[in-house]
């Protein structure tokens, strides 16, 4: 149950399933700060920033909304400061919609070195004791919470479901996430049920604090409570995890949403992805976490989930590496030293309507901070509009037709 006077709610407003029998769907999410018309992708800003650029200039590209990091947060510069700053959108001075995410991911990354877990292939080793290669493992989980060493200074932390909910109630987002152990597509079967039981009783305790700061903190706006699906590649633990949390009601609080969670098998992205949704209610949001790649975003689409977020546009435009109707580019490369013309004449982005291709080749090889903010400004407006034009599709009929074209111009070409 939410507080009187709260403003969360999501509607649908168009189904592909109308047309194709698929999952997918156009809708609103509201929140206190905004609506987020979707399907959407949410930019990272791990620290209350997306690396490089302005909060300004990611409105002005097209950002619905922004996702930060708790565990970050929380080490640096404390969730309390943001608290007394009027919480996260306040800070960093973005005047829109907030997403925090609950820690959980760190438990996968700090604890087994691992930093991304999409493409990670389902057919390799198993073990129980999953550690990357030349990693320490920097957490340690067990059934009340996870004990970790900050990577920062090497002092050891305590998150259990009460404090990530403490701290990113302090942080005051729209819309947080469960506390939750993501595991790996390495480790066993065996592991993977415990630890989604261990999961689920997390989200019970989740909804549980929510409950009680909710009522602590009445004078502040609403935050909807996502829970979190795990279970790896396994079909019966992805239903699982979503009939169990979207059955969970405590002391008349359940989830708002669903974060579609884990490490996942690329090759099978989209029957993983269904999978929870066929299981999750209809009138509720679902949030795929940590995709960002075209190809998985028309997945995650036409497989029912509406909101998306992932740190590979800020990350790659920093390397150089550009996106482009006909693929993704590195604008180092010789071929664009005299390219007296935009990365890409067709986007709409402040890099590609006041700079060429040519200056942001001299920039990167001139090692120049400029050149990783315009790259990053067009890597966002990229994936953003592209994911814009998914809903304008959908709501034409026109789905399938766009992913055709653009998957054939993108994925055909080479640079």
């Amino acid at each position: 149950m939410k507080k009187e006077g709260s403003i969360f709610n999501y509607r649908v407003e168009k189904s592909l399933t109308e047309s194709s029998g698929k999952l997918g769907r156009s809708g609103v999410i509201t929140t206190p700060h905004g609506e987020i018309a979707t399907p959407a992708f949410i930019p990272v800003g791990t620290k209350a920033t997306v690396k490089a650029v302005l909060p300004e200039a990611m409105k002005t590209l097209g950002a619905q909304a922004l996702l930060a990091n708790a565990y970050h947060l929380y080490l640096q510069p404390g969730s309390q400061i943001l608290d007394e700053a009027g919480g996260l959108a306040s800070f960093m001075n973005w005047a829109g919609p907030t997403f925090t995410d609950s820690g959980g991911f760190q438990v996968l990354s700090l604890g087994v070195g691992f930093k991304k877990v999409i493409a990670m292939d389902d057919k390799t080793f198993r073990s129980d004791e999953v550690i990357a290669e030349k990693k320490e493992r920097l957490a340690h989980v067990d059934d009340d919470g996870v004990t970790f060493k900050s990577h920062l200074d090497g002092s050891m932390h305590r998150f259990t479901p009460e404090i990530s909910l403490q701290i990113q109630h302090q942080l005051g987002a729209d819309i947080m996430f469960a506390f939750d152990e993501c595991t790996t597509l390495h480790n066993t079967r065996k592991y993977q049920e415990k630890s989604l039981e261990r999961t689920r009783l997390w989200a019970k305790r989740c909804l549980v604090e929510h409950g009680r700061l909710t009522k602590e903190r009445a004078s502040k706006p609403y935050q909807a409570l996502f829970g979190v699906l795990q279970g790896a590649q396994y079909e019966d633990l992805r239903r699982k995890a979503a009939r169990d949390l979207a059955g969970l009601d405590e002391e008349g609080i359940s989830f708002d949403g669903f974060g579609l969670g884990g490490a996942l098998d690329k090759a099978n992205l989209g029957t993983i992805v269904s999978w929870m949704v066929e299981e999750l209610p209809a009138n509720k949001p679902r949030h795929l976490l940590g995709i960002g790649e075209p190809d998985d975003l028309f997945v995650g689409v036409e497989n029912g989930a509406d909101t998306f977020d992932c740190v590979a546009p800020s990350r790659q435009a920093r390397t150089s590496a550009v996106f482009t109707p006909r693929g993704r580019v590195n604008i180092t490369n010789a071929k664009y030293k005299r390219q007296f013309a935009p990365i890409d004449e067709s986007c709409d982005c402040y890099t590609c309507t006041h700079y060429t291709a040519a200056y942001l080749n001299h920039l990167f090889h001139a090692k120049e901070m400029l050149g990783a903010t315009l790259a990053t400004i067009h890597n966002e407006r990229f994936i953003v509009r592209l994911v814009d034009q998914m809903r304008e599709a959908i709501n034409r009929g026109e789905f399938y037709d766009l992913k055709e074209d653009f998957m054939g111009r993108f994925y055909g070409s080479k640079d």
